[in-house]
């Protein structure tokens, strides 16, 4: 369980960032959390997020988008739709996040949307100079985005 205001803050921003790795990873984790009751969003507008449909549109919509960044002609993250959609859903996660852990939605929202930015800027500088630094295909530097965004999400939620 993390205590304290600033623990909060820090998941939050952190699952967030994930979400500029992969869009739909982090909702997706916050959704199953609230699903598993690792977070109580219970009698709140963030509900929604632990129903079973909500489980299974952002399991599928993340799994969907693992493929698809592989995809040659998937654009850039950094264009507005998949900027657009991180901060959306960084958004939404941090909200989740940050009423689960005590704190006001709305800072959730922006601190989220904000992580979401950040992870999607850097994930974008890390994946391009680690291809050209260990001159790998870009496919095994995504397979790895992939498994950070998936595991850092897993952990994330799972400590509160």
């Amino acid at each position: 369980m993390l205590d304290g205001p600033d623990s909060c803050a820090a998941s939050g921003i952190s699952d967030c960032v994930i979400a500029g790795l992969r869009s739909l990873t982090a909702p997706a984790a916050v959704s199953w959390a609230t699903h598993l009751h690792w977070l109580n969003l219970h009698n709140t507008p963030l509900s929604f997020m632990g129903m079973t449909a909500a489980v299974v549109v952002f399991s599928l919509g993340a799994a969907t988008e693992l493929v698809a960044d592989k995809l040659p002609f998937t654009p850039s993250r950094l264009k507005p739709p998949g900027l657009i959609g991180r901060v959306v859903f960084g958004g939404l996660s941090g909200a989740c996040l940050a009423f689960a852990g005590g704190q006001s939605i709305a800072i959730g929202a922006v601190l989220g949307a904000v992580g979401a930015v950040a992870g999607a800027f850097a994930g974008y500088q890390v994946r391009t100079r680690l291809v050209k630094a260990l001159k790998v295909p870009d496919l095994v530097i995504a397979l790895l985005e992939d498994a950070v965004a998936i595991a850092g999400g897993v952990f994330i939620v799972s400590r509160f």
